[in-house]
């Protein structure tokens, strides 16, 4: 077995045709891993997502080949799965103005070239879901990308079929989360292209780190939610006076805590029977 890769989250080694993804507990914000871990987010990353790849298989094939065939050093938080040649696109649904959506939002009234009616605040639900993609980039942020430039990389065919994954994912685990009193705010997708050339889902889905997720007796637009993922770090790292640069700042034990419990509350909602 050989590592081939170490992301800000996750380890990719290969095993013969197979890749070990790996969740660890490692925490990102801004494209910074902070350097105090957040116990148990690599099991709970895993699991949800498994728990949602179940839930998607009419909607797209996936890249899980077995959550059991892993070492056992591994197991709960490993998944082996078959190589794909990723598409270097974030494809990214959002169905509420949030995060970096809002910004582009009050700044151009569009979002990755998808104009939105006027009148829009903090939190809104938008009239519909919509495929905001942007740039999946090896070092630096993630920049904003139109449909268009999507189609650029591929084809058009291609950036038209990952648009529809994509709004289909969300549009299933938004109506899933709402049967459980939670809002998928946004989520983002990664996909690659099998040796046959299908489009297949990859990497996480619908996880407390690639979406956002508010509880829905608590939703009032127009100001932050309380979130159950990873924004509840990035508002604290606003807090501290972080230049949101390399070294990440220690993240303090209750906040640490805070984070596990949110994590845990999340999955204990999505995946109650």
């Amino acid at each position: 077995m050989e590592l081939i890769h170490s992301g800000k989250v996750r380890e990719v080694y290969a095993d013969g045709d197979d890749l070990l993804l790996v969740a660890s507990d490692r925490v990102s914000i801004y494209d910074v891993v902070l350097p105090t871990p957040v116990p148990g987010k690599g099991r709970v990353l895993t699991q949800l997502s498994l728990w949602w790849f179940d839930r998607l298989t009419d909607i797209t094939p996936n890249h899980v080949i077995s959550a059991t065939a892993v070492p056992d050093e591994w197991r709960g938080r490993a998944i082996r799965c078959q190589r794909l040649e990723m598409i270097p696109v974030e494809c990214i649904a959002r169905g509420y103005l949030a995060g970096l959506g809002l910004a582009s939002y009050q700044a151009t009234g569009a979002v990755s070239g998808v104009p939105l009616p006027p009148g829009l605040g903090e939190a809104s639900q938008l009239p519909e879901p919509v495929f905001t993609p942007t740039t999946k980039a090896a070092t630096g942020h993630d920049e904003p990308m139109t449909f268009e430039e999507v189609a650029g990389l591929d084809g058009a065919a291609t950036a038209a079929e990952l648009r529809r994954i994509t709004l289909d994912v969300y549009r299933r685990g938004s109506t899933l989360a709402s049967e459980r009193g939670v809002i998928v705010a946004d989520t983002k997708l990664e996909f690659g292209r099998a040796k046959d050339g299908t489009l297949v889902l990859a990497d996480e889905v619908l996880t407390p780190d690639s979406s956002r997720f508010w509880p829905a007796d608590e939703y009032e637009p127009g100001r932050p939610q309380h979130s159950l993922d990873k924004q509840y770090l990035r508002d604290w790292s606003a807090t501290i006076g972080w230049d949101r640069k390399p070294p990440g700042p220690e993240i303090p034990a209750d906040i640490v805590a805070a984070m596990t419990d949110r994590y845990n509350d999340l999955f204990e909602r999505l995946t109650q029977p």
